[in-house]
């Protein structure tokens, strides 16, 4: 048995569309109940699930047929079907007096400070209160640009902004194989302890029902983000999830690769796309790397980009190479006539709004090993 799945005492457990729709799309009460009754002993405090299948629900309703393509039916999808999926866990959970709390996300509430402390603060209210949070990416309004992708990477990201012990992906497939186990024979890959245990693998492709986002290869992702920054996870099957959460030795473990972080770091490092690029002259660079120090006005040569303050940007070295990505202060076009310049001498000039780094060294993660 693993006693760290026993002793854990918050989990986070995602599960995919295909594992809680019918083959016409719908959703599936008794699949949706079985996982529920599967996921029932840890509700109460220690709870957190994020779950998919809100598209995939509203496409019935919508006389859909399959998963549409434009984003302006997506999100119609999304806003009908997520009511209609909270509504059944309500019910499924309200069986044995559980009751259940809707939380939508866009990356924004990861990435912007003050989102980031709303959510965390709301997340662990409910979880005093013996609410399981049902948490989904916000569909209805996510735009390309404030994505998560895809649920998966999202359940890393709530781990760690629950600081969670343990989390658990499922879908159909009942964990991590070094060949697709459907098209012949393929061993299961019992425990991940680095990357090196994972040279060789394919694993591409959606679930089975095919209104999901993320194959197994999301599943890979999160699981390598979850694990770098502290929290042991399992990548399993639905159908063995109640075996998973009472310790039995099923699917696939990721242990803890790197240490405990804010999910917001971790959001910075593998899930965000860059806006612009910031260009740093050597002494930037061994201040940022070398010394953890922010970024100053006076080390930025030069900018790419169109971007505004509190976007993502990454950090250059003089040969060009990403050194750090980081959230930027300033919009793209405050930054030409701030370069090389002190901040004194900014805020002289400028006024004091002016007296500040680029980027400060609380929202800024190495993409290089300190030297």
């Amino acid at each position: 048995m693993r006693s760290f799945v026993q002793s854990a005492q918050r989990v986070v457990v995602k599960v995919g569309s295909s594992s809680l729709t019918s083959a016409a799309g719908g959703l599936d009460a008794e699949r949706l109940g079985a996982l529920v009754r599967a996921v029932r002993p840890l509700a109460g405090g220690r709870l957190v699930l994020v779950s998919s299948g809100a598209i995939a629900a509203g496409l019935a309703p919508l006389g859909l047929s399959r998963r549409p393509r434009d984003l302006a039916t997506l999100q119609a999808a999304a806003s009908v079907g997520q009511s209609a999926l909270v509504h059944q866990y309500a019910e499924a959970f309200g069986q044995s007096s559980h009751q259940v709390g809707q939380v939508l996300l866009t990356a924004t509430d990861v990435v912007r400070r003050a989102h980031y402390r709303n959510a965390r603060t709301a997340l662990d209210r409910l979880l005093e209160l013996g609410i399981v949070p049902i948490i989904n990416e916000n569909d209805a309004v996510a735009t390309q640009e404030i994505r998560f992708g895809d649920n998966d990477r999202l359940a890393a990201i709530v781990a760690h902004l629950v600081s969670a012990d343990l989390l658990v992906l499922l879908s159909d497939v009942d964990g991590v194989y070094d060949a697709n186990p459907r098209l012949g024979p393929a061993n299961l890959v019992r425990e991940v302890r680095s990357d090196a245990d994972l040279d060789g693998l394919s694993a591409k492709g959606t679930g089975t029902a095919g209104v999901g986002t993320g194959g197994m290869a999301t599943k890979i992702d999160a699981a390598r983000m979850a694990a770098s920054g502290g929290v042991t996870t399992i990548v399993t099957s639905t159908a063995r999830a109640a075996e998973a959460l009472t310790g039995a030795e099923v699917g696939t473990v990721f242990y803890p690769t790197g240490p405990r972080r804010a999910a917001r770091l971790l959001w910075l490092a593998h899930a965000t796309a860059p806006m612009g690029r910031l260009h740093l002259d050597a002494g930037a660079v061994a201040a940022v790397v070398g010394r953890s120090a922010s970024l100053l006005p006076a080390g930025v040569t030069s900018v790419d980009g169109d971007f505004s303050a509190g976007d993502p940007v990454e950090l250059v070295d003089p040969t060009g190479r990403a050194v750090a990505r980081g959230l930027v202060a300033f919009d793209a076009d405050e930054l030409p006539g701030m370069l090389g310049r002190g901040t004194a001498e900014l805020a002289a000039d400028l006024g004091p709004g002016y007296d500040r780094e680029v980027v400060h060294r609380d929202d800024l993660v190495l993409l290089l090993p300190s030297r």
